[in-house]
């Protein structure tokens, strides 16, 4: 049976994660707090407004209220490594190598290892902002479709065009397709060899948690009353084929998904707080805890995956081991 270690915090928990193994929890009032030879915390930010896991895991990247940009690694040091005054820091995103691309407003930028920083004007808001897995290319999400942009090049943008308001971008692993979250309630994706278009709908509220397979081959999302994922495996990706539904109940939201670092399974958060895995290949169902105070808002595996750390929107966060 599943343990459970709960770690009550204030506040709504934008990102959990471990770095080298040690559990991370980011908080829009701008603390960072983390359990290592007991409860830890820094203050990164006035408030933090986006956070992710660095492309390489080595490091959590964060945007804040007060434009820094900023790399904390595993002892909680905090760098700042960008800073853009009178700025929100709306969205970040991490490639390889380093890259690090952020957005505010209607401007993104992209800051090289190299310590280069480029910026790129936009017509409409950098809504969600993505960079490719195999870097040198960045997708902005914007009203009416994405952009595709090669950094270091003078190349003119791809515009990837469907109309409505496209929230948030991601490059599947193989860099094959693009896919974005829209206002809609809906996903929308393009295959890059020719951008074909792909739409997936149907969903009864936005899509605010996604989450890559361990290969690839299927995209975990909320939005529904279970964890809705495409698959990706073809070379079409998921046009024309139905979408898997794991972990489905009547009465609650999928609030947060999180697919394993080494199996076809996916932790399935929800909002009353409940947190469930689910088997791809046949629907297995393990119960990890019971609902509780708010909804789940973010999850993350270690790299073994044997333990998963959990936040959600009150600060109501933990650790559960999978293995005992």
């Amino acid at each position: 049976m599943p343990t459970l270690a709960p770690f009550d915090l204030e506040g709504h928990c934008l990102l959990t994660c471990f770095v080298n193994d040690i559990p991370f929890f980011v908080m829009a009032d701008g603390t960072v707090h983390w359990q290592d030879n007991g409860h830890q915390q820094v203050t990164a930010h006035d408030g933090i407004l986006c956070a992710t896991l660095s492309f390489d895991g080595k490091n959590i990247l964060t945007g804040g209220e007060d434009g820094r940009i900023c790399r904390i690694d595993a002892s909680g040091k905090v760098t700042e490594i960008a800073h853009q005054p009178r700025k929100w820091i709306t969205t970040i995103a991490s490639g390889p190598h380093g890259m690090v691309a952020f957005g505010s407003g209607r401007i993104a930028w992209v800051l090289g290892s190299d310590g280069k920083l480029q910026e790129f004007a936009q017509e409409r808001s950098v809504e969600g902002i993505a960079c490719a897995p195999k870097g040198q290319r960045i997708a902005i999400a914007r009203y009416n479709g994405a952009d595709l942009i090669w950094t270091g090049t003078a190349a003119k943008p791809v515009d990837l065009d469907w109309k409505g308001a496209h929230i948030d971008a991601t490059f599947s692993p193989d860099g094959r397709f693009l896919v974005t979250s829209m206002q809609e309630n809906a996903l929308h994706g393009w295959r890059l060899e020719d951008n074909r278009h792909m739409r997936m709908t149907g969903y009864p509220a936005k899509i605010k948690s996604w989450s890559w397979s361990v290969k690839g081959k299927w995209l975990a999302t909320s939005g529904a009353s279970a964890a809705i994922v495409w698959p990706f495996a073809s070379k079409d990706g998921p046009m024309g084929k139905a979408p898997l539904e794991l972990g489905m109940r009547g009465d609650t939201m999928v609030t947060s998904v999180c697919c394993h670092p080494s199996e076809d399974i996916v932790a399935i958060g929800y909002q009353d707080g409940m947190i469930m895995v689910v088997r791809f290949a046949d629907s297995k169902e393990v119960l990890l805890r019971r609902p509780g105070k708010s909804a789940i808002s973010s999850m993350g595996w270690d790299k073994a995956g044997h333990r998963l750390s959990f936040g959600s929107e009150n600060g109501d966060c933990g650790l559960i081991d999978i293995t005992t």
